[in-house]
């Protein structure tokens, strides 16, 4: 079930690199403001002013020391005060909000990739953002041939912290999102991310056609 507030829509993007969520996060809530309806398109980590500092300490190069602990804390810390300042806020407006990337990246990157257990990360966001979950999670899969090379042409070889890790700390993360979608089909949709941007968003609005009015 969703922790989100009952009165706007709680929409998260999650996958692997050059999976296309920001683009996907993008085009949906232009769809969306296209039907008339208030949508706040934000990212994690970051959002607010004091979760984007946090942001730049963990995909610089400066954060290469830290374990998988702190990492996983500087996480949370950044979404409690997204949570806080933006996303509750935007869904008891009525808006909707949607977010490329929330508290699944952290268990399959923190947890998954980094070997956190799924209890450790989730205790982090009981507390830091009260178990905020969203009302629809989106899982965008593509093989890892594709992301790899989707991922070449973006960076140009500059890719942060994260997505430069190598192959095999990429597949654990892979796995873990595939087995969160399956141990939880309610809440999560999976779509394939191969086709056109176009293609990906039809999907998409096929899979939230219901709560989703026809364009203006």
């Amino acid at each position: 079930m969703s922790g989100s507030l009952p009165n706007g829509r709680f929409i998260v993007f999650e996958g692997g690199e050059g999976a296309g969520k920001s683009t996907q996060a993008r085009r949906l809530a232009q769809a969306l403001a296209a039907r008339g309806i208030g949508a706040v398109l934000t990212r994690e980590p970051g959002g607010t002013p004091g979760a984007e500092a946090i942001r730049n300490l963990l995909l610089s190069t400066e954060g290469a020391g830290w374990g998988a602990r702190a990492e996983a804390l500087l996480f949370a810390a950044a979404r409690a005060d997204h949570v806080e300042r933006l996303i509750r806020p935007a869904l008891a407006r009525g808006d909707w909000v949607i977010c490329d990337r929330f508290i699944d990246s952290s268990r399959a990157y923190q947890g998954g990739g980094n070997g956190l257990s799924d209890a450790e990360v989730m205790t982090l966001h009981a507390i830091g953002s009260e178990g905020l979950l969203p009302d629809c999670t989106i899982l965008l899969e593509l093989p890892a041939e594709e992301a790899a090379a989707r991922c070449a042409v973006r960076d140009q070889g500059q890719a942060d912290r994260i997505g430069g890790r190598d192959a095999a700390y990429h597949a654990r993360v892979a796995a873990a999102f595939a087995g969160f979608a399956q141990a939880d089909p309610a809440r999560f949709a999976r779509v394939s991310a191969l086709g056109t941007p176009e293609e990906v968003s039809a999907r998409i609005e096929d899979v939230l056609a219901s709560w989703m009015p026809p364009a203006c």
